[in-house]
């Protein structure tokens, strides 16, 4: 199976387009604005492609493969979810996750790390039990 790529000249194209948030030779991202458009759009009873040509997407460049996969993918996510299955996830996301093993200056620098947050943590605790206190005096004058 061959994927379909983006030519350099359909890729400018399509970062014309105001529901792209990125592309490349292999993949388009689109904005979740569009995504929830589309399920608008498709629960209004139009047809994935029409949709994609309404916001101005070149059809023949994206190919029916492409826009049908996007459509199932995000009913799917939208029937699960709602609007936040509709969501770019990256952007939540952290990044990759920690394969290597931490070094020992590692390990103690987030250690330390960690010990300070815990430490502001506690301080704010402690001011807010004295302020909880303080009020509960003044309610009893």
């Amino acid at each position: 199976m061959t994927k379909n790529l983006f030519s350099k000249q359909q890729q400018a194209q399509l970062k014309l387009n105001p529901y792209v948030k990125t592309v490349s030779a292999k993949a388009i991202t689109y904005t979740d604005e569009f995504k929830e458009f589309f399920i608008d759009e498709y629960d209004k009873g139009k047809y994935p492609s029409e949709i994609f040509l309404e916001a101005g997407f070149d059809i023949e460049a994206l190919g029916p493969t492409r826009i049908g996969r996007a459509s199932n993918r995000w009913r799917t996510a939208y029937n699960e979810h709602g609007l936040t299955g509709l969501e770019d996830a990256r952007k939540h996301a952290s990044g990759r996750p920690l394969e290597r093993e931490l070094s020992l200056e590692e390990k103690y620098a987030r250690l330390e790390a960690k010990m300070k947050l815990l430490e502001a943590e506690n301080e704010f605790l402690k001011k807010l039990d004295q302020l909880e206190r303080q009020l509960i005096r003044k309610k009893s004058k």
